[in-house]
């Protein structure tokens, strides 16, 4: 492989949370718990989050309940898919993170399973 790809980490956010902090926030912790496998293998791990919280923050947002939230949560996914080489779906029930691969699939992106399946994978061992 020559060049890093740039790698969505999809899967729960919101998703039975009732959008408490804590939970939204444990949410993030098992996303971002798979930035470190995907680029100490070579890649550039991207979450949607990353990018759609400090969005919806500077728009004025009141949290993810402003109807604001429906017009940046899904549609900067769908934006940041138009860079992405692929995306890594982690297990559980997201309506966002299904919208993730359907759209990956659509314009015929790799959709892995599990970190071990990206493309150079490296073990935390062999790194």
């Amino acid at each position: 492989m020559t060049k890093p790809l740039m790698i969505l980490i999809a899967g729960p956010y919101r998703s039975g949370t009732d959008d408490e902090p804590a939970r939204l926030a444990a949410n993030l912790r098992a996303l971002e718990a798979a930035a470190w496998p995907v680029f100490r293998s070579g890649h550039v791990p991207m979450i949607g989050e990353w990018v759609a919280l400090p969005v919806l923050s500077s728009a004025g947002a009141e949290g993810l309940g402003d109807p604001l939230a429906e017009q940046v949560m899904y549609p900067t996914a769908e934006r940041l898919l138009q860079h992405c080489d692929g995306v890594l779906r982690l297990p559980g029930a997201s309506r966002g993170a299904d919208q993730d691969v359907a759209i990956a699939r659509e314009r015929g992106l790799p959709v892995w399973h599990s970190v071990e399946e990206i493309p150079g994978y490296v073990a935390d061992d062999a790194a």
